[in-house]
């Protein structure tokens, strides 16, 4: 196959993406796919280009917002009738957050009649919308955290919520702009940081206990993983520093526990009307209680991201993986 991977792009995520890519695009070449290497916010890459970018490593914070202006003033539009992209046979999509998680370049790629990996535009928008997705997560049953949207007094957080809270952005990903906040007092700051990252700002109760996570493939749940993170929240350092947090796959859970959050990330897949693939994580509180913090549409895709972890568990490779991805792709075409 002729395969156009994506990648970089201009969120909070790029360096997350980029990392993505540099496993995932070896892994196709590897198969024998031909693959063209595009960043959206600068375009196709020369071999020396892709070389230099896709061995830079995801350092210990995001990309500045500085750094994010720039790329945004200078990205190209998406150009889906260039001979590069024309003759495609599949679009991998290695984006994380921004307008490549949210449905943006979804629809593009769907205007342009390109098959591609992931959900389509409108799951993954819903997806990135974590308001409209626990408002799906409860009606199909899924227990998530009770929560509310800003502006809120620190009155009604307390009587609703009761402390601590976590106050993070509604639409972003990688714990990006996220605080947890134990006392009124901390309101404030905590909204300011989530602001700066989008306008929409969600106040949710915390919950204590074990993180949890549980792949889907293609409609079936893959191993639970559980991740023993230094802090109480698994932040952007834990995720992608060497070091940061021990992951275990699969996690060390009676068997009912086990198939009971294996059921629920289905049902909440299924919720969000994702396709082929997500990541959706779960805290289980010290009564056993399960509760749904959210869906990921684009999960990490290194060899040591969670989803292909989880696969790895359940005897899929990442070549096989990724390869997967990409025929399934082109079956919903």
């Amino acid at each position: 196959m002729k395969i156009a991977v994506l990648f970089g792009g201009t969120s909070e995520e790029r360096d997350v993406s980029i990392a993505s890519a540099a496993q995932v695009i070896p892994a196709l070449r590897g198969l024998g796919h031909e693959v063209v290497a595009v960043d959206t916010a600068t375009g196709r890459l020369s071999g020396p280009a892709e070389q230099r970018l896709l061995t830079s490593g995801v350092g210990p914070q995001p990309p500045s917002g500085s750094a994010l202006a720039g790329f945004r003033q200078g990205a190209p539009a998406l150009a889906t009738e260039t001979a590069d992209m024309r003759d495609v046979d599949v679009v991998f999509l290695a984006l994380h957050g921004g307008a490549g998680e949210d449905g943006h370049i979804q629809a593009v790629l769907d205007l342009a009649g390109l098959p591609y990996t992931g959900s389509n535009h409108t799951a993954s928008a819903t997806a990135m919308d974590k308001d409209l997705s626990k408002r799906l997560f409860r009606a199909a049953g899924v227990p998530t955290a009770e929560w509310r949207m800003a502006p809120v007094s620190a009155e009604e957080i307390e009587g609703a919520l009761g402390w601590p809270v976590v106050v993070k952005p509604n639409k972003q990903g990688s714990t990006v702009g996220l605080s947890v906040v134990r006392a009124p007092d901390a309101l404030p700051a905590a909204f300011s940081l989530a602001q700066r990252y989008d306008d929409e700002v969600m106040v949710e109760r915390f919950i204590p206990g074990r993180e949890l996570t549980v792949g889907v493939l293609e409609g079936r749940a893959l191993p639970v993983g559980e991740i023993i993170a230094p802090r109480e929240v698994f932040d952007y350092q834990a995720k992608y520093q060497a070091g940061g947090a021990r992951e275990v796959f699969p996690a060390d859970l009676p068997a009912d526990t086990t198939a009971r959050l294996q059921a629920l990330a289905v049902r909440a897949h299924a919720a969000l009307k994702l396709g082929t693939y997500s990541r959706i994580d779960f805290r289980m509180d010290p009564e056993g209680g399960m509760w749904c913090l959210e869906a990921n549409s684009l999960p990490g895709m290194t060899s040591g991201s969670l989803l292909p972890q989880a696969a790895r568990a359940a005897g899929i490779s990442f070549p096989e993986l990724v390869e997967q991805m990409c025929k399934a792709a082109l079956r919903k075409r």
